[in-house]
């Protein structure tokens, strides 16, 4: 199997770069959002206890997030591969992972990390703020997420490289010109 963590900071790329390891790839894209939103849908227990936390504004702790990851991937080990998005976001949900993969008799290829300088980060979110009309993407906002994710994701960084399986890709450039960056890191473990 490919499984693949893609990380980077908010208007890094990740989600345009995901799209094309995807069909390039044909791997399963596992999201945290998309499956807390499914399991919620559903009514399953796990759902139902997700919602109740978020109606009290309280974010989903990582015992029930790592259930729901490791349902739906026994549930798919059939598939090529995954790209892991949003997930893992901790130390512990990255341990996680590596077990629920072991149990598959898989484990995580790479982790590719977008580097972006910050200035160009926060002139890609306003202008997406600016195109698509979003008004959580003001300056102050963007600066604090990518403070958030400097400190949460480094952690979990660190966890990757330990393993020897932490790449950092430029995020700059043409979209295409970025692509081929991933893709040559992706062929180098595949």
């Amino acid at each position: 199997m490919l499984n693949i963590v893609i990380f980077g900071p908010p208007g890094a790329g990740k989600g345009t770069q995901s799209k094309m390891i995807i069909e390039k790839y044909k791997l399963m894209h596992l999201s945290t959002g998309d499956i807390l939103r499914a399991e919620m849908a559903k009514k399953t227990p796990l759902g139902m206890e997700a919602k109740n936390l978020i109606e009290k504004g309280d974010l989903v702790p990582d015992e029930i997030v790592n259930k729901m990851m490791k349902k739906k991937i026994e549930e798919n080990a059939d598939q090529r591969g995954f790209i892991f998005d949003g997930f893992p976001r901790t130390p512990e949900q990255a341990e996680a992972l590596d077990k629920m993969l072991a149990e598959i008799g898989s484990g995580i290829s790479v982790m590719i990390s977008l580097e972006v300088d910050e200035q160009e980060l926060i002139d890609r979110l306003l202008k997406r703020a600016e195109i698509e009309g979003r008004k959580d993407d003001n300056i102050e906002t963007i600066k604090n997420r990518i403070n958030v994710y400097n400190e949460v994701t480094s952690r979990v960084m660190n966890h990757y490289k330990k393993t020897g399986r932490s790449r950092s890709v430029s995020g700059t450039g043409s979209i295409e010109e970025i692509f081929e960056r991933i893709c040559r890191v992706i062929d180098d473990f595949a």
